[in-house]
């Protein structure tokens, strides 16, 4: 299996793995297949495909701020089971993280994800495929070592139009394992960053936003 970067609409992967997003990912959770061309250019953003022999059959998006010394994993699709594509991407993913906070001076700190409630969104078949099972992520995630932060979170649609998106967890892997709240500052600074490039984002995510201003940490909790 070979891990293979995409930097470039035009690259016939790339026409794959966004077909494979649409068949896995709902709907408001997948980027319009024109709107990937900045972000496929973007230097600091970073899409990758497991691609067995010749066929894409796994991907991961993730980022790592320098200034903020984190990761995030934008996504992780697996579209095959039984040939340990989520461990293959992960590991990978993890090594070059781990060289570019390494190039950067620093020690990853640890590194941020969006994660399904299973039983509060029930509704969403990830293409059939197993793996892909929220319930099956979930705790897939959890022996990786992210915990889930404490707080009541939504995102910004991905389709733009303001609507606001539950059923999910913001969760975070810290790298030294130990820690047990993690500063709001942080979970500010990286969200303003993070959604930048959605503009029309619903009133629920400011006032999340501000109540996280409001306190100073945030508990790492089990998932």
């Amino acid at each position: 299996m070979e891990f293979t970067r995409i930097t470039n609409i035009q690259d016939p992967l790339f026409k794959s793995m966004h077909q494979l997003m649409q068949d896995i990912f709902p709907p408001e959770e997948v980027l319009e297949f024109d709107l990937w061309k900045e972000p496929l250019e973007d230097p600091g953003i970073r899409v990758f495909v497991a691609v067995h022999e010749d066929r894409v059959v796994g991907a991961t998006e993730y980022r790592y701020y320098e200034d903020l010394n984190v990761a995030m994993t934008d996504f992780t699709i697996i579209g095959q089971a039984g040939l340990g594509i989520g461990r293959f991407l992960a590991d990978h993913r993890l090594r070059d993280l781990h060289a570019l906070a390494e190039a950067n001076g620093k020690k990853l700190r640890g590194m941020f994800a969006e994660i399904y409630d299973p039983y509060r969104v029930e509704h969403h078949e990830f293409g059939g495929v197993k793996p892909m099972d929220p319930y099956v992520r979930r705790e897939v995630l959890s022996h990786l070592g992210y915990k889930r932060l404490d707080f009541p979170y939504v995102h910004p649609s991905w389709n733009n139009d303001g609507e606001a998106v539950s059923g999910l967890d913001l969760c975070f892997l810290p790298m030294d394992g130990n820690d047990d709240r993690l500063e709001t500052g942080l979970i500010v600074q990286f969200l303003e960053r993070y959604y930048t490039v959605l503009p029309n984002k619903p009133q629920a995510w400011y006032d999340m936003v501000e109540g996280l201003r409001a306190q100073n940490r945030i508990k790492l909790l089990p998932i």
